[in-house]
């Protein structure tokens, strides 16, 4: 008898709406990447054919939230479309207080003012580029708990991105816990290779900081797709829903901040949450600084009526289990073709493992970058880099040399069609064909903050 074919799948949607792609000829992206010094970053995007550089504002609204768009009350002040995205926050979140924000970084930037005091600690399940810029010029200090399969690309654990409870307890330890300000808990960890952490393992980090009084702050970016993993993973979530799990990760944390541009599938838009009255006092008034007034915060009413039917619709567990179902697809093509990627298949996209990719490159020659430049010349394919170049420079200027180096396959959410992922895997496995002859970068311009973003390069 022969052994039973999985069945095809197909995605929860259909189109109503088509944006035509260029096509340009290898020579065209040459001096494509040539001029934009061999960053992807700096490439217009009218030169990508398929892009993968982020899941970050790219993904595809549905009709539900365009309807939406039409009803934003665009009042300066008492915004009808706060009170919806306030309503929508408190159900599905459950968070008391919440700050809108135009993304992420407005509310990283407000969070780390308030909470953290010059001198201390911000633990954290890996690090991710704009939270720890943000907790720096702040003056705290990062440093990574998470559990260390988490810096191993071939590692199966199946919950990478669960925090070291050890890790810890060491440096409550050693530091004192009135030293660290807070531990941040990222959800899908990004850097990690979109990693999830468990239930468990959360409800034991939420005993241990309970006990010392520290409090967790989730970052709550991809907690949809976490709470997917925790379904399909843990066998006590099994029959749970995404939406109920979503729900009891929030409940073992005491704030959180949100790029509501990606799980939330929208183009713009985040918040602070907090379920401390005292942090969203002073966060009510620094966002007047920052973003704008606390009912938009830099955002239009518009912006706040599609967040708060997306924040919906990202709950729906056919919506997750076709997201990340493409995601398993474009992974496994590419291991079926001997393309080195960090395994467990990830959340939000596929990270190719760039130091077993491109061995002869050493790691300050930027291989991730280098190989994200030969991808984007193959086949018009926009990648990114997560290596040293993101990792950045120490205090004392050195460069950080993170384990992984890696380029990243972001998969917008809702916008490119399985034949697309062949055509992504197809190149990739083209230029692993000829990998021995790519050669590394050397940096030519660096900014001062998060250099990857606008870095130069040229042929080292």
């Amino acid at each position: 008898m022969l052994p039973r074919k999985r069945r095809s799948w197909a995605e929860p949607y259909k189109m109503k709406m088509v944006e035509l792609l260029k096509t340009t000829t290898r020579q065209q992206r040459q001096r494509a990447i040539q001029k934009a010094g061999y960053n992807t970053f700096l490439l217009p995007s009218e030169d990508v054919y398929i892009d993968l550089l982020t899941d970050s504002g790219t993904n595809s609204m549905s009709d539900q939230q365009w309807s939406a768009f039409m009803l934003g009350d665009e009042a300066y002040a008492g915004s009808k479309s706060y009170y919806k995205l306030e309503a929508a926050i408190h159900k599905y979140y459950g968070y008391k207080y919440i700050i809108p924000t135009h993304q992420g970084r407005g509310a990283e930037n407000i969070l780390s003012q308030i909470m953290i005091k010059k001198g201390q600690y911000v633990p954290g399940n890996m690090y991710f580029t704009t939270t720890r810029v943000h907790q720096e010029l702040a003056g705290g200090k990062f440093v990574d708990v998470i559990i260390d399969e988490a810096h191993d690309p071939t590692s199966l654990h199946p919950f990478k991105g669960n925090v070291d409870l050890q890790k810890l307890e060491d440096l409550i330890r050693k530091q004192g816990a009135d030293k660290i300000a807070y531990l941040t808990l990222a959800s899908n960890v990004n850097m990690a290779g979109g990693q999830p952490f468990s239930m468990e393992n959360l409800k034991a980090l939420r005993k241990l900081t309970s006990r010392h009084g520290i409090p967790i702050i989730h970052d709550m970016t991809r907690v949809a797709e976490n709470a997917y993993f925790i379904q399909q993973r843990e066998k006590a979530y099994a029959k749970k829903s995404v939406r109920e799990i979503v729900r009891e990760i929030c409940s073992y944390t005491d704030g959180a901040t949100m790029s509501a541009k990606k799980d939330a599938l929208v183009n713009i838009g985040g918040f602070m949450a907090t379920n401390n009255a005292e942090v969203f006092e002073e966060a009510r008034n620094l966002v007047v600084v920052y973003e704008g007034l606390h009912t938009y915060g830099g955002l239009a009413g518009r912006d706040m009526e599609a967040m708060a039917v997306g924040i919906q619709e990202s709950l729906d567990d056919n919506h997750q289990a076709a997201r990340i179902g493409q995601v398993v697809y474009l992974g496994e093509k590419m291991q079926s073709f001997g393309i080195p990627i960090v395994l467990p298949i990830g959340g939000h996209g596929i990270f190719v493992d760039a130091k077993s990719f491109l061995p002869h490159i050493p790691q300050d020659h930027f291989p991730a970058q280098a190989l994200a430049a030969e991808i984007y010349v193959d086949s018009g394919v926009r990648t990114m880099e997560r290596g040293v170049v993101s990792a950045g420079r120490k205090p004392n200027g050195e460069n950080y040399f993170p384990k992984l180096e890696l380029v990243r396959f972001t998969l917008p959410r809702r916008v490119y069609t399985q034949a697309h992922m062949d055509v992504v895997a197809e190149s990739t496995a083209a230029v692993y064909e000829r990998r021995m002859r790519i050669r590394g970068l050397r940096m030519v311009y660096e900014p001062k903050y998060l250099r990857f973003f606008q870095a130069r390069f040229e042929k080292a």
